[in-house]
């Protein structure tokens, strides 16, 4: 049997998934399927990110954008070369143009397409709008679907889409340099960090790290950090990060000597912090650094209203962590009432890090090929 080929288009290329593309490269060719990956580069209002990366096998294309108002389009053109893929894997985006052509081709072409995505904007200020519902239309487009999370997989299901041409990922990112990180911090480091933030031996520590942006609710972060605080006077919260809220922290700084923000951290830097913290202070958006929770084993605390990632779909509330539903006091007396309860607090820190072994990126690659494999073997969606 010949070998199969398979496409997956990026309109540009993230840094953190350079070790995602690499292995499922190596997966697919285990399964006799050349994997081939297109992308093109930022846009110019992407472009001060610096956040892209490179492989050397990949095809960079020149993306065309448009800007509209705050959105940017993109056309992605379509190497010739690739004009005989099998399969062509597609972001599930309403701004990429040169999707539609290649959706539209599916009546005449033996091309099979698939959509990567999570079925929905999670964090659109108008999720019954026009996009979303031009996203709904189109959803079902498509002779695959490779799901972000079991949510997004979910949302496919309930629109119809049949469930054996579904591939639930279970989005990750590499960890394994996180854990390294992890592994190598000493207890002298623990002990001159508690002296750094002034805390006591056995004082709870929280910790945020992320960027600091509106969705990340930060003024309910800091009003739940006071009750906390009242409550617990040996309370310290640790802020890391940066972004364009940081002078709301800045602010709450100035008349709190328990709070702390020491701006961006990285490698063992960042992984110190996870180490002394007991729980990751997040009431705001969560996406894929739930996985640093769990690698931790530092319990993330989140509420239910916030405009999440797909990835909150990893998160069980009182099992591998807490989503708080309503106000800043209700959250905070959550918070507290854990920290009150040492043996729960263990056994949630447990459950997060048995699950840092199910959501890898081994796992999504092995995941993400064998979706491959499947979708050239079976006909096309009718």
């Amino acid at each position: 049997m010949a070998r199969r080929k398979a496409a997956i288009f990026q309109y540009r290329l993230l840094h953190y998934r350079l070790g995602l593309f690499e292995r499922l490269r190596a997966a697919c060719a285990a399964r006799e399927i050349d994997l081939h990956l297109v992308h093109g580069q930022a846009s110019r209002r992407e472009a001060p990110k610096k956040d892209e990366g490179s492989l050397p096998w990949a095809h960079r294309v020149k993306n065309r954008f448009w800007e509209v108002g705050t959105r940017d389009w993109v056309w992605q053109p379509f190497p010739a070369d690739l004009r005989d893929a099998d399969l062509v894997v597609v972001m599930q985006e309403n701004r990429i143009l040169s999707n539609y052509p290649l959706l539209l081709s599916r009546l005449w072409s033996p091309r099979r397409v698939a959509y990567w995505g999570h079925g929905v904007n999670f964090q659109s200020d108008a999720p019954a709008g026009l996009r979303e519902k031009w996203k709904q239309m189109m959803l079902a487009r498509v002779d695959w679907w490779f799901a972000y999370t079991e949510m997004t997989a979910e949302i496919v299901r309930s629109a119809g889409y049949p469930g054996e041409r579904i591939t639930c990922l279970d989005n990750a990112i590499d960890n394994e340099a996180f854990e390294r990180d992890l592994a190598s911090v000493t207890d002298a480091q623990l002990q001159a960090m508690r002296v750094e933030i002034d805390a006591p031996e056995g004082a709870p520590v929280g910790l945020f790290c992320g960027s600091l942006y509106p969705d990340k609710r930060l003024d309910y972060m800091i009003a739940a950090a006071d009750r906390i605080q009242a409550v617990l006077p040996a309370f310290r919260l640790v802020v890391i990060g940066d972004g364009p809220s940081t002078g709301e922290v800045r602010t709450a700084i100035e008349s709190r000597p328990w709070l702390k923000w020491l701006g961006v951290r990285k490698g063992v830097e960042k992984a110190a912090w996870f180490r002394l913290a007991d729980a990751v202070i997040n009431p705001g958006a969560v996406g894929l650094h739930v996985l640093d929770s769990f690698c931790s084993g530092t319990p993330m605390m989140t509420t239910a209203e916030s405009r999440h990632g797909p990835e909150i779909a990893y998160l069980k509330d009182g099992v591998n962590g807490l989503v708080v539903r309503g106000e800043a006091a209700r959250y905070a007396d959550a918070v507290i009432a854990l920290f009150n309860d040492r043996a729960r607090l263990d056994a949630i820190k447990r459950a997060a890090l048995d699950d840092a072994r199910h959501y890898t990126l081994d796992n999504m690659v092995e995941r993400f090929a064998d979706g491959i494999e499947r979708c050239v073997a079976m006909p096309k969606k009718q």
